[in-house]
């Protein structure tokens, strides 16, 4: 291995590497008994989370229960202390317990009376005589006594639909009835549908009975219990209302089953949590037995892979990387040690002293300045052959002026051995007889064994100099369109101001950006875009004088600075030059498209002597230029600073109430011309400022859409709504549906479809009861995309509606062929019915061309009684408006909800 490098293929033998191959092997195994170690950690930590919730959920059930047996029993004592309690009484007494508030679950607490065969009759007209004039009692089953239900409430029409059903003519009921009166103890009974429940309905419930005996005190022997029975007083539960909100709070993404009498099976089956079909795919699972009311149920969790996900832990991967890793590089590490070893034994001699670069020459010479060796580089460099470098004079191709320098260096490393002398600069010619920069270094390596020389090395300056011509047009230059970008255009703005500051003579800086450039680039890609941009730099080269400097600073923004200026009318000829030079159409991908530009124009040194301010303002005035209508210029005025702070202000006011959670919703109800009837609300944003207070959408979703924001408020609205529904669900209103508005930059977001899927499962909200507000404005937005987006949407069961139809341009062939369910009436149309002929006109049109589409009619902002009755005249299926009602917070809505059932809106 004499002066040989020490080749990989030698190193990897195990005789020399066999201590690496151990210490890598031994970390190998360490790492997967950790890795091992952590994954047992993380399933036992898990394990116990699921026994914790399964168990916490158990105990909830139970607590829930025990609190409605005290609701019975203190409805028992109702009757304990008054003997007979008439209808009126027990209604406002099941009205003071709020059991939709704080009992929910429970469809009803109603009172079960013993009525014998001789007291039917006039059991029946009495209650009759009560208002309750279809009563009935029913099945009548076998004598000598009956038990209909006489009292039910809350009165609703599901409840009032189950009086005078005999109870007792059921065997379920009657089992349960019968142990409930000999034990004077509450008890439920099994699994039952109950009477109140549509014929559509197969949601399990089930009763829960308290004996009711005469004279109040409960008798101590049973047939004394059996002879003075007066009746139950009893609660309805429908399984599903009672437990969605246990196992939503307690344990939402475990797969919860109850079975009654604690048997498995389908007919058996009480609840399920809907989570889908787990029975083949869980980590856990859990059965406990709940005893209550003489009633044994079997309660069966199961983990989820949602509850198997948020359970799961990264650490065991990290270890097990983090591990290999460590192993590699001890390897690598250990194995550089051995070769380091193994290098020191090598003879290092001419390795040393020669490299084998290109870049560089490395010649050595002998004491009296000959060479004798030279790099294979030097063929490449200076075009010699390395093998008769010793039958060259040197001094002959060194340039004459320098010969003297480098010959002092030469001596000067011959008296400091081992020493690298300064670096020293000569022309020297190549064979070609080319003249090159170079410099280079001695080293005197006369007593080294393998080198016995002095060491030149020579680098060539003139690849070094390309490099540096090169690295300067990169740091300096757009590599796109070969115009300055934004760190030389600083340095040359400001040399115009400090040139303006000493002489007084104005000069004048505009920022430029491409109208509708982003669409151009998203529509025709990215090769299409940056042509454009090419061209237009040529196109801006063409309109200011040599003197001037033509920027690019990134994406479709440009920057022209005129150094100098008569005049800012003189500036704004150029403005109007560069507007009518660029606003043409251009042929990209075979496609012609037209191109405009806004232009800010700031002047200096009168509107700043600030580099970075100067930017700003012309930037400021860009927008401004924007808001006109683009395709125009704009002079920079102390207004717009204003105007930008204040804006600023408000943008980080709107990001901080966000973070801090200020928005609620309000609602507005939407009216089925028809009915008469609430049939949805219409969610409003509304913003509880520290200051302002409560602050409508208006005054700052504009501001949101412009900077983003509106992405993650829109998100934080729409799931608010979801939550909404099912509130409203749990109140007692289930088909009542929620509409919620959102923007062209949402729906366009490449999130949104996510968005909807993803916030529909987290809160389980049924997605027909889910309406999109679409903007008209969207229906000129790409038709295959748009198309895309509502067919997935419609395909979630979402209903799809078109907003204000009417406002602005939209194309009605989109209108034919995308999928939509519902368009709005502009409320401006409504606000001028009947005084305007022109809107009742087009709200005719809107309404005859909304049928002929087969697409269902809303007209918002209705106000008035006469705006009503065009509208339903005209055909018009659902309004809404202040005329209904204002926008309400969530308390609100639900007594306004409540209210409207007991009688219409509009009489």
């Amino acid at each position: 291995m004499k002066n040989k490098e020490l080749s990989l293929r030698q190193l990897l033998k195990l005789r020399n590497s066999w201590l690496a191959l151990l210490v890598f092997i031994v970390s190998v195994c360490v790492t997967i008994l950790l890795w091992q170690v952590s994954i047992r950690l993380v399933e036992d930590r898990a394990e116990a989370k699921f026994r914790a919730q399964s168990l916490q959920l158990k105990t909830a059930i139970e607590e829930r229960l025990l609190n409605y047996e005290q609701v019975l029993a203190g409805s028992a004592g109702l009757f304990a202390v008054k003997g007979e309690v008439s209808r009126d009484e027990w209604r406002e007494y099941v009205e003071k317990v709020d059991i939709n508030r704080y009992y929910p679950g429970i469809e009803g607490i109603g009172y079960v009376q013993r009525i014998g065969v001789r007291q039917m009759a006039d059991h029946i007209a009495f209650v009759r005589s009560e208002g309750v004039y279809k009563y009935l009692v029913k099945p009548l089953g076998k004598g000598p006594y009956y038990y209909p239900m006489v009292y039910l409430e809350p009165g609703t029409e599901r409840n009032l639909s189950a009086l005078g059903y005999n109870a007792f003519s059921d065997p379920i009921h009657r089992i349960t009835m019968e142990r409930a009166r000999d034990d004077a103890k509450p008890m439920v009974t099994g699994k039952v549908v109950l009477v109140q429940e549509a014929l559509a309905e197969d949601q399990a419930g089930f009763l829960m009975y308290y004996p009711v005996y005469q004279g109040g005190a409960i008798p101590d022997v049973r047939a004394e219990r059996r002879m003075m029975l007066a009746g139950f007083v009893f609660s309805a539960f429908r399984m599903n209302n009672l437990l969605d909100g246990i196992v939503g709070l307690i344990s939402p993404f475990l797969d919860v089953r109850i079975y009654d009498a604690a048997v498995v099976s389908r007919n058996t089956l009480m609840y399920g949590s809907n989570l889908g079909s787990l029975d083949n795919d869980f980590s856990f699972e859990l059965s406990q037995t709940i005893s209550h009311g003489g009633r044994e149920w079997l309660l069966e969790t199961r983990s989820t892979p949602a509850f198997d996900y948020l359970a799961s832990d990264p650490r065991p991967p990290i270890v097990l990387g983090a591990g290999l890793a460590i192993s590699v590089l001890m390897y690598l590490f250990v194995l550089s040690l051995i070769r380091s070893r193994l290098g020191v034994q090598i003879s290092a001699g001419r390795y040393r002293a020669i490299t084998e670069g290109a870049a560089n020459v490395t010649m050595v010479m002998n004491r009296a300045g000959n060479p004798m060796y030279a790099s294979p580089s030097a063929r490449d460099i200076l075009g010699f052959d390395p093998d008769r470098i010793a039958d060259l004079n040197f001094k002959s191709l060194v340039n004459p002026d320098d010969w003297p320098g480098l010959r002092q260096a030469f001596k000067d490393a011959v008296s400091s051995p081992g020493k690298q002398m300064p670096v020293v600069r000569a022309r020297i010619n190549d064979a070609d007889g080319h003249c090159r920069d170079m410099e280079g270094t001695f080293t005197s390596m006369l007593s080294v064994p393998g080198v016995g020389g002095v060491v030149l090395s020579l680098r060539d300056l003139t690849q070094l100099k390309a490099a540096q011509s090169e690295l300067h047009r990169l740091a300096f230059f757009d590599p796109l369109t070969g115009l300055a970008n934004r760190q030389l255009f600083r340095d040359r703005l400001n040399s115009v101001v400090q040139r303006s500051r000493r002489s007084g003579e104005p000069a004048a800086l505009m920022y430029l950006d491409l109208d509708g450039f982003k669409r151009i680039n998203d529509t025709l890609g990215h090769d299409a875009g940056d042509e454009l941009l090419r061209q237009v730099a040529v196109w801006l080269r063409g309109c200011v004088r040599e003197e001037d400097s033509v920027a690019r600073l990134g994406g479709d923004e440009f920057v022209v600075l005129l150094s100098r200026v008569s005049s800012t009318d003189a500036a704004g000829k150029v403005a109007e030059t560069i507007l009518r030079r660029l606003c043409q159409r251009i042929r990209l991908s075979d496609h012609e498209v037209g191109v405009t530009v806004s232009i800010g124009i700031t002047m200096v040194p009168h509107d700043s002597e600030d580099v970075g301010t100067l930017m700003k303002f012309a930037d400021l005035a860009m927008y401004r230029a924007k808001e006109m209508g683009r395709n125009n210029y704009q002079f920079f005025t102390p207004a717009m600073n204003i105007k930008a702070a204040r804006r600023m202000l408000q943008q980080e006011e709107l990001a901080t109430a966000l973070q801090e959670d200020r928005f609620v919703l309000h609602y507005q109800p939407k009216v089925d011309l028809n009915t008469q009837k609430v049939i949805g609300v219409e969610a409003f944003l509304r913003w509880h400022h520290p200051e302002k207070g409560v602050v409508p959408a208006q005054q700052f979703i504009n501001l949101a859409d412009e900077t983003g924001l509106i992405i993650r408020l829109g998100e934080q609205a729409f799931r608010q709504a979801c939550i909404q529904v099912q509130a409203l669900e749990r109140a007692g209103f289930e088909s009542l549906k929620m509409a919620i508005n959102f923007s062209v930059r949402q729906i366009t977001d490449t999130g949104f479809l996510d968005l909807i899927r993803r916030v529909i499962t987290e809160t389980g909200v049924a997605a027909d009861r889910i309406e999109l507000e679409l903007p008209a404005e969207l229906l000129n937005e790409d038709p295959r995309m748009l198309r895309e987006l509502l067919v997935a949407l419609n395909d979630l069961g979402v209903c799809l509606i078109l907003d204000d139809f009417g406002k602005g341009s939209c194309s009605l062939v989109a209108l034919q062929q995308l999928p939509l369910d519902v368009i709005k009436i502009d409320h401006g149309f409504i606000r001028d019915i009947p005084y305007n002929v022109s809107a009742t006109d087009v709200a005719s049109a809107v309404i005859a061309l909304a049928h002929k589409l087969h697409l269902t009619v809303v007209a918002e902002g209705v106000e008035t009684v006469q705006q009503l009755a065009f509208l339903k005249s005209a055909g018009c299926a659902q309004s809404q408006g202040n005329l209904f009602s204002y926008p309400l917070d969530e308390d609100a809505l639900i007594g306004f909800l409540i209210r409207q059932y007991e009688k219409p809106l509009i009489s």
